[in-house]
């Protein structure tokens, strides 16, 4: 697999995508069991995110960032690198790469872009966001912006494939809702919402390649 990997997801991100299939196993509920409804008036605004592929010590991995705590939806929460779209980016490609760079350093040149997964929207922020994948054929060295992330995770491709670490808990989301949520247990955090969710249709698209 380790070989093999890039070409064949690279061929099979052209295909026809799990999308909301996939989301929903990952989907939090409040405690009487029923779905979290949230609407907006407001048009979402536009971003991207990125899954980075990398070799290291025979694993692939790739990075997640671990947001600082501040006055948000999102504070302290674990999530891919990514953010809004911007004036300046040609397209949302543009933007997982430019956010991945100033949040964790890793320059767009050096990322091979594979594909794409299904726009996701994350209600709560408001945000219509891209899920991006690339390659890197180096190992990154990481150089977090610490207004935007407080660590960088090095996550291993094995433990998101791995049955044991798809877990469920009880969490206090932001504004003190209780919800029971799946969650991937990925280097002993916690990573829930909308960021499991987009990983789980990139789980499914992993299984179609075993």
């Amino acid at each position: 697999m380790m070989e093999e990997l890039i070409p064949k997801l690279k061929a099979r991100l052209k295909s026809g995508l799990p999308g909301d299939v996939a989301h929903q196993k990952m989907t939090p509920r409040l405690i009487n069991g029923n779905r979290v409804r949230m609407k907006n008036s407001q048009t979402p605004r536009k971003g991207a995110v990125l899954v980075l592929l990398y070799q290291d010590a025979d694993r692939w991995h790739f990075p997640l960032i671990q947001r600082p705590s501040y006055e948000g939806v999102h504070s302290g929460q674990m999530a891919l690198p990514g953010g809004r779209m911007e004036p300046e980016d040609q397209n949302l490609i543009d933007t997982a790469l430019r956010e991945t760079h100033e949040e964790i350093g890793v320059p767009a040149a050096n990322v091979e872009v594979l594909g794409q997964l299904s726009e996701f929207m994350v209600t709560a922020s408001n945000h219509l966001v891209l899920p991006v994948v690339g390659y890197s054929p180096h190992k990154p060295s990481f150089t977090p912006d610490p207004r935007e992330v407080a660590e960088v995770i090095r996550a291993p491709l094995d433990q998101l494939l791995n049955k044991d670490h798809l877990k469920e808990k009880e969490i206090e989301a932001s504004g003190g809702f209780r919800l029971h949520s799946p969650y991937f247990e990925l280097n002993d955090k916690v990573v829930w919402g909308a960021t499991a969710m987009m990983l789980s249709e990139f789980v499914h698209i992993l299984e179609d390649l075993t």
